[in-house]
C-alpha cells in the first residue's frame, strides 16, 4: 500500500511539473535569418552637438548678422546677459545651463534667439532643446520676457565671447 501511495505521489508531482502553468513564451529579441536593425544611440551630449541647420521653433525665422560686431549692441547684450542670465549660465563652463561661449559654432543665430525668446516652446517642439533639458537634469530655461531687440543684443554679445 505504501508503495502505491509513493507511486501516485510521484506521478502527480511529475504531471504537475510537466504541465506547469500556461505561461506564454516571451520574445527573446533574437531573430534567426535577418539581422536585427541596430538603433544608433547619440553619444555626444546635446550641449556639444553641432547643428547649423536647425532654426528652432519660435518667432525668429531669419537673423541678419554683419561681418563686423556692433559694439554698442554687444555692450547692451552684455548688460542684459549679466542682469538676466548669470544666475544659470557661466560664460565658459557648464552650470545650471550650458555655457554660451562658442554657441554660434554649434547653433544657428535663429535657434539661439528662439531659445532666448520662447524656451517653453522650444523645449516642447525642438528635439535638440528637449535633449538639452534632459542633459541639464530637467532644469528648464526661464523665460525672462526679453524683447527681440534684447535677444538680438545678447546674440551680438555671444559673438564677442
Amino acid at each position: 500500500m505504501k508503495k502505491i501511495l509513493n507511486i501516485l505521489w510521484l506521478t502527480s508531482f511529475a504531471l504537475l511539473v510537466a504541465c506547469g502553468g500556461k505561461e506564454e513564451k516571451k520574445d527573446s529579441g533574437v531573430s534567426y535569418g535577418k539581422p536585427a536593425a541596430v538603433k544608433k544611440v547619440e553619444t555626444t551630449p546635446a550641449s556639444q552637438r553641432i547643428d547649423l541647420s536647425n532654426k528652432g521653433v519660435g518667432p525668429i525665422k531669419t537673423v541678419s548678422i554683419g561681418t563686423e560686431i556692433d559694439k554698442s549692441m554687444a555692450e547692451h547684450g552684455a548688460d542684459v546677459y549679466n542682469k538676466m542670465c548669470t544666475a544659470c549660465h557661466k560664460i565658459d563652463k557648464k552650470f545650471i545651463g550650458p555655457a554660451p561661449k562658442g554657441i554660434l559654432e554649434r547653433r544657428t543665430p535663429e535657434w539661439v534667439m528662439n531659445m532666448i525668446l520662447d524656451p517653453e516652446g522650444m523645449v516642447n517642439n525642438d528635439p535638440l532643446a528637449k535633449d538639452l533639458l534632459i542633459e541639464f537634469n530637467g532644469s528648464p530655461m526661464a523665460n525672462q520676457g526679453l524683447s527681440e531687440e534684447d535677444a538680438r543684443a545678447v546674440l551680438e554679445y555671444f559673438r564677442t565671447l
